[in-house]
């Protein structure tokens, strides 16, 4: 394989990340919007869009395997494409864990239950971050890297509020308690959305660097 070549599938790698990427935050999207309404018709799609995410990692695992196979890559690109098939393992989950919250508001049939504001704050930054996690790995950008890792901390704090506030509210609401579990469960499986964004731009720094995040830890 040429090295024009190798770059014009490095780019396409990329493009899919990408549409995987958006993917993957309109699912997040889309199942807050249900969880808000209590459409159970709604969350049904997201059920479908992680179908859809499944078969983009399928697509992309190719492109990565194909370009290991086909040209001995040099270490900047060959710690991309590791890099790369690392990112979309997370991903993945991140469309189990929507299709997850899914099947939580298809059979629990929640409708005006307690917190769903600031589980709505846990999504919209959730989503941010897997957004500019995608975008800083294209880019190479390790300024917008280390801001998604830093706003975990965002997310598992507004993940603590809801706790507490939840804790609350079966005290008071005794009846209400099996509704308010389902909103602890929908709130944990946000919160481990955050923390796949994070491992994901862990992944772009050691893309970036050479050096994976955790192992300073």
């Amino acid at each position: 394989m040429t090295r024009n070549r190798f770059d014009a599938q490095l780019r396409q790698m990329n493009d899919e990340l990408l549409a995987m990427g958006d993917l993957c935050v309109r699912a997040i999207t889309n199942v807050t919007e249900a969880l808000e309404a209590g459409d159970a018709k709604r969350a049904k799609i997201v059920i479908s869009e992680d179908e859809q995410i499944d078969q983009k990692e399928k697509e992309i695992e190719s492109i990565c395997l194909k370009l290991l196979l086909q040209q001995q890559p040099v270490a900047r690109d060959l710690r991309q494409i590791s890099a790369a098939l690392k990112m979309i393992t997370d991903m993945e989950r991140i469309g189990d864990q929507t299709a997850d919250i899914a099947e939580i508001i298809m059979t629990a049939g929640i409708v005006g239950a307690t917190d769903i504001e600031t589980i709505g704050l846990m999504s919209e930054k959730a989503s941010q971050m897997v957004k500019e996690s995608v975008e800083a790995f294209v880019n190479k950008d390790l300024e917008l890297t280390r801001k998604v890792i830093q706003s975990d901390d965002i997310v598992d704090d507004l993940f603590d509020e809801v706790k507490e506030n939840l804790v609350s509210y079966i005290a008071k609401e005794g009846k209400q308690g099996a509704k308010a579990i389902d909103m602890m469960m929908i709130a944990k499986y946000l919160e481990r959305i955050g923390d796949h964004a994070t491992n994901i731009a862990e992944w772009v720094e050691f893309s970036i660097t050479g050096v994976h995040h955790s192992e300073d830890q």
